[in-house]
């Protein structure tokens, strides 16, 4: 008995990898490998050098957007709707042609981010409604398990390694900081942008280092989650291809009809070719609709006697001829035609079983 729990035990650990359908209806649910790190980092590095590179055209419309601001719209004395409505949608436009570079590079990387993970993936299953993910038991045992332990201290890495990051740059720099307050504003927003997509790039790339360790946790998890146990993968081998049990059984009946058919074909030969005791072949020639004998039937041992009895009760002619025998049987499978270096041979017996049956 406590063998049987042991082995039941041991048949239920999921110690096995993942198989292709397990993993296949894993990523149909949006269960995917996928570190959100990798994907944050790839976009936080492309918005910082679209910024450092195209920080001149920026500032440009930026300074093009304030002096229009304050000389069109805020030295108005009197502001109806009309004139509001009108500053309204033009400052939302020349806002959205300074920011929508910025959005559509966040876009594209993060999707190229996604794409460089998992592929092209496109499913609703993560969105619909489940209680299991609103159940405030298995809600605590995520608070305190080992992933949320490890999300904790990737926290705490990304923001040590941030942090240092920007205070070292600020330090090489502090001279420039410092002079900030004797410079006009055009120099201030000038320094202020250099400083800023300089630190924002050096923090995406420390960010993708991290997030490459990430991503290698992340497949860990994933992995281990999607294990099976040899239990699992048999149950899916039932499913998927079917009960051996049954399967063989299917099998067998499946032989035992074109066993069947091909007995009931016996009676139509011309003649069985016999070892005498090993294998029969039974032949038919018909020289209107046949250009060759053919095999209607043959078998070896049992099945080579059972041939012969019914050729024996419908009064059917059996020749002895081993090499020909043995021959046919390994060559040619049932219903098809002998090929052309048995003809001379099956003709000479035809030709035989013909003289025996006009004697009759």
């Amino acid at each position: 008995m406590r063998l049987t729990l042991d082995l039941q035990f041991f048949a239920g650990e999921k110690t096995e990898k993942a198989t292709p359908k397990k993993r296949l209806d894993s990523r149909k649910k949006g269960q995917v490998l996928k570190s959100q790190d990798v994907t944050s980092a790839i976009v936080m590095l492309a918005v910082f050098l679209f910024l450092y590179f195209a920080s001149g055209f920026m500032k440009d419309r930026f300074f093009v957007f304030f002096t229009h601001s304050f000389t069109e719209y805020f030295s108005k004395d009197v502001l109806d709707i009309h004139s509001t409505m009108e500053m309204y949608r033009t400052m939302v436009a020349e806002m959205a042609f300074i920011l929508l570079p910025i959005m559509v590079i966040a876009v594209i990387a993060g999707i190229a981010g996604n794409l460089f993970q998992f592929g092209l993936l496109f499913t609703t299953e993560p969105l619909k409604f489940d209680l299991k993910k609103i159940d405030p038991i298995k809600g605590l045992k995520r608070i305190f398990s080992v992933r949320a332990l490890v999300e904790l201290m990737k926290s705490l890495l990304k923001i040590s390694f941030i942090g240092s990051v920007t205070t070292i740059i600020l330090v090489m720099n502090i001279e420039k900081v410092l002079g900030l307050a004797f410079k006009t504003p055009h120099d201030t927003l000038v320094i202020v942008g250099q400083l800023v997509a300089i630190m924002g790039i050096i923090a995406s790339l420390v960010l993708l280092c991290i997030s490459i360790l990430d991503y290698f946790y992340q497949k860990y998890d994933y992995e281990k989650n999607l294990r099976m146990s040899k239990q699992d993968i048999k149950d899916e081998y039932k499913n998927t291809e079917g009960d051996p049990i049954i399967k063989s059984r299917i099998k067998q009946r499946q032989r035992e009809m074109a066993m069947r058919r091909m007995m009931q074909e016996v009676p139509q030969a011309d003649v069985v070719i016999t070892n005498p005791t090993h294998f029969a072949i039974a032949l038919k020639y018909d020289d209107e609709k046949m250009d060759a004998p053919i095999v209607l039937a043959k078998g070896a041992d049992f099945v080579a006697q059972k041939i012969k009895l019914i050729a024996k009760e419908h009064d059917i002619v059996m020749v002895e001829n081993r090499p020909l025998a043995r021959a046919l049987y390994d060559d040619v499978e049932i219903g098809d035609r002998i090929p052309d270096q048995f003809f001379k041979t099956v003709a000479e017996i035809l030709a035989y079983v013909y003289r025996i049956q006009k004697k009759i």
